[in-house]
């Protein structure tokens, strides 16, 4: 992970505020809240919240608020993978090349811990100390948080993912597929932190959503790649799962040149929009790079 500036400090970081999160939760069931620890620190390369930092870097924005809402976008994506990999969903047996949460527990206690991630990403924003001038928007982030990961959001893009699959769908279908699934999420780390920034226009938005929408599609259409390039160890789940699953991917669509081609012009798309803001945002292209050359 060196390629990113500071990435090592950031992992530290956001798994000191994880843990002392669990470590402050009242023990009413041991079993619940070691599968909790398990699904959110089992491992991971905690890109939701490294992006939230680096966007708070360039747009002035306090860290430790930064790190509040990179946190509850971490448990977040977190619960979402706990029921991912759920027999009911994607059927996974490994994560991270780990047993997954409900291989290594149970259905239900995994099914519970999810719930739990979830709730606990709104208690990290909805209790967190913000700076004075973000504390006015603490409603508006809970609403933002609410639209990335729910129906609006990562949720209603897992019920397409889940609708399309043995089927054939367009290439515009898969697109709006992933906006949601994966896309949301991300955007929601920009764009939260964007929220918390004073200086920061509707315009200045407006291009923050473009290079966060790309680089969230980006990311996708490189884990298609991904999935068929790398071996099991790699991946630290079974490579090719997806076509093994009968789903739709970009290589399926565009061919393997072809998605290589996509996540480049999304690429192209993310930095032209960093062109139109007046911050330094070196770090913001560097990890659009870090998304489209990535390996595992």
């Amino acid at each position: 992970m060196s390629q990113l500036s500071e990435i090592d400090y950031l992992q530290q970081q956001i798994n000191s505020f994880l843990t002392n999160k669990l470590d402050q939760l009242t023990v009413n069931n041991e079993k619940l809240l070691a599968a909790m620890r398990y699904g959110l620190l089992i491992g991971g390369k905690r890109m939701r919240p490294y992006l939230a930092y680096i966007t708070g870097k360039a747009l002035n924005v306090e860290s430790k608020d930064a790190q509040a809402i990179g946190a509850a976008i971490e448990c977040i994506h977190a619960y979402s993978l706990l029921h991912d990999d759920l027999p009911a969903m994607d059927d996974d047996d490994l994560r991270r090349g780990q047993p997954t949460c409900h291989k290594a527990f149970d259905e239900a206690t995994a099914i519970l811990a999810g719930d739990s991630l979830q709730t606990l990403a709104f208690d990290i924003i909805a209790n967190h100390t913000f700076s004075v001038y973000s504390q006015t928007k603490q409603v508006k982030l809970i609403q933002q948080l609410v639209n990335a990961a729910g129906y609006q959001g990562m949720c209603g893009g897992q019920a397409m993912d889940l609708a399309a699959t043995d089927k054939a769908i367009s290439l515009n279908d898969l697109e709006k597929l992933h906006a949601l699934k994966t896309g949301a999420l991300l955007e929601a780390c920009v764009l939260m932190v964007a929220e918390c920034a004073e200086q920061v226009t509707d315009t200045e938005k407006q291009q923050l959503a473009i290079f966060a929408q790309s680089i969230g599609l980006a990311y996708q259409v490189r884990d298609d790649i991904i999935d068929i390039t790398s071996t099991d160890e790699e991946l630290g789940k079974p490579s090719g799962s997806d076509v093994a699953a009968n789903k739709s991917t970009y290589p399926a669509l565009l061919g393997l040149q072809g998605a290589q081609e996509k996540a480049e012009q999304l690429y192209q798309q993310a930095l032209q929009a960093l062109t139109h803001l007046p911050y330094n945002t070196q770090t913001l292209s560097q990890f659009a790079t870090f998304i489209i050359k990535r390996t595992s």
